[in-house]
């Protein structure tokens, strides 16, 4: 009997063939699913948005405490009442809501339009492209939400302004400092947490899609 050879042994395994588990097509199929999925995870937390926020608005709408926290402000810098103006404030703040609502609404629309068009795609180079362009919606709709937040808050110092003017009203440097720093440190806070919030929510998927992409491009680099 031949005597064992336990490191001619280890090289002749070592040196067999190791065929691949998934091929790229199984691949492909595979990240396709996945990135459906991540995908419809955005589509249905943006939904859950759409309607907390329309519920929302409906609710503070019959509230007006909007128009009842513009009034101190003005109270506090000395000014009249003005029911006009203050009228003025509380429609374009309401046109500002009916947009931001808008602007979701189109957005969940473009997520459910994306998740179809990954959902129908076979072609490598076709979905790499979906998930770019899927990538950049998302980017767009954050930027988006931020912006209009800094809309309103412009709107609202505006309005105090013209209203100051108007009525040729000098209130005290430390009174209309610490209403300016009181709105711009409310709108900063606001948009760190709506940073915080869609970095939590949608940057979490938007990685794990970033990791299929790399792989789709790794396989697509292997076919040319």
């Amino acid at each position: 009997m031949p005597e064992f050879d336990l490191d001619s042994f280890k090289k002749t395994w070592q040196e067999q063939p190791v065929q691949p588990k998934y091929d790229n097509k199984e691949i492909l199929q595979m990240l396709n699913r996945k990135s459906r999925n991540y995908v419809k995870y955005i589509f249905w937390i943006s939904v859950i948005e759409f309607l907390f926020f329309s519920v929302f608005g409906l609710f503070y709408f019959f509230q007006e405490e909007e128009s009842e926290s513009f009034r101190k402000m003005l109270t506090r810098l000395g000014a009249q009442e003005a029911p006009e103006i203050e009228n003025n404030f509380g429609h374009v703040y309401l046109a500002i809501k009916i947009l931001s609502l808008l602007i979701t609404a189109y957005f969940v629309l473009k997520f459910y339009q994306n998740y179809r068009k990954i959902k129908i795609e076979e072609n490598l180079k076709g979905l790499i492209t979906r998930i770019i362009k899927f990538k950049r919606t998302v980017n767009a709709f954050i930027l988006i939400s931020i912006v209009l937040l800094l809309l309103f808050t412009f709107v609202l110092i505006a309005f105090i302004l013209y209203i100051l003017d108007s009525q040729n009203i000098q209130p005290s440097s430390s009174s209309l400092t610490i209403i300016i720093v009181g709105i711009t440190v409310s709108t900063l806070l606001a948009i760190s947490m709506i940073w915080f919030y869609y970095r939590l929510v949608y940057g979490t998927i938007i990685r794990k899609l970033d990791k299929n992409l790399k792989q789709l491009k790794e396989i697509d680099s292997h076919e040319n």
